[in-house]
């Protein structure tokens, strides 16, 4: 029984020697193969426009908007989520969704049942850690992802939220004036988070690959064209570092109409 009501994910190409988790066998027809990660590894999952667009200005989510919603693409979002200890984002994602949890289930329901199947066989809990980043503090202190996450934040952040978030949420203070990302990928797999999903944005991204930390990128290449214009506010993938070329390695290519889903090393597979 598929997943999808549009066409499943079809495999145009597959390392064989790519790690194989053993997911439930409705997952495995709806991906097209089974899926796996080494340990610990840290992996980003974004949707771009053909243009490299991936955050647009404005209040609405931007994924929504370049995916067109795409049925295939919120799936894999859903997978990759359920196969996650935590799920890490930055500030600015953060304040453009306002009341989304960042569970398998809340962006992909169909899936739900097979997503808590997915994480009861890897030994996780119900669903994954939120680890939000912000330098400031300036967040919403009642958004309802913020029960039982993480908010990784300097010591500036530190003095604006502690007082106001749940007792459940930890606040982690790492710098005075600059989160470092080593430290706190460091502080995140002391803790068990062997598998860590990033979902952006495109800044924190950045960082991530400059300092060396990312593994594997999960990139959804939507069929649209948005453009770009002086001052127009719009963030491609990797925005404001200079990342000089980092070469990348295709692991994986699968297709869903005319939605490609790209999957990337950017350090090669470990032994």
């Amino acid at each position: 029984m598929t997943l999808f009501t549009a066409p499943a994910l079809e495999v145009l190409f597959e390392r064989r020697d790519l790690p194989r988790f053993g997911l439930p066998g409705e997952l495995v027809e709806a991906y097209g193969a089974d899926l796996g990660f080494e340990t610990p590894r840290l992996f980003a999952n974004f949707v771009a426009s053909v243009d490299g667009v991936v955050a647009l200005p404005g209040d609405e989510e931007s994924g929504h908007v370049i995916s067109k919603d795409n049925e295939a693409d919120r799936f894999v979002m859903g997978l990759l989520r359920a196969c996650a200890d935590a799920v890490l984002i930055g500030a600015g994602t953060f304040r453009k969704t306002p009341g989304h949890l960042w569970h398998a289930e809340a962006i992909y329901p169909g899936a739900g049942a097979l997503f808590a199947e997915t994480r009861r066989r890897f030994g996780l809990g119900a669903h994954p850690t939120l680890v939000l980043v912000t330098g400031s503090g300036a967040i919403d202190p009642e958004a309802p992802a913020l029960t039982d996450a993480w908010i990784v934040t300097t010591a500036s952040g530190e003095a604006r939220l502690r007082a106001s978030v749940p007792s459940s949420t930890r606040v982690h203070v790492l710098g005075s004036d600059r989160i470092p990302f080593k430290e706190l990928l460091d502080a995140l797999r002391a803790e068990g988070f062997r598998r860590v999903l990033t979902e952006g944005g495109p800044t924190l991204f950045a960082k991530l690959v400059a300092e060396n930390l990312l593994d594997e990128l999960f990139l959804t290449s939507s069929p649209a064209l948005f453009g770009r214009f002086p001052n127009d506010r719009r963030k491609a993938l990797a925005d404001g570092v200079d990342l000089a070329g980092v070469p990348l390695e295709l692991l994986s290519a699968r297709r869903s109409e005319s939605h490609l889903f790209l999957r990337y090393s950017l350090r090669g597979l470990r032994s």
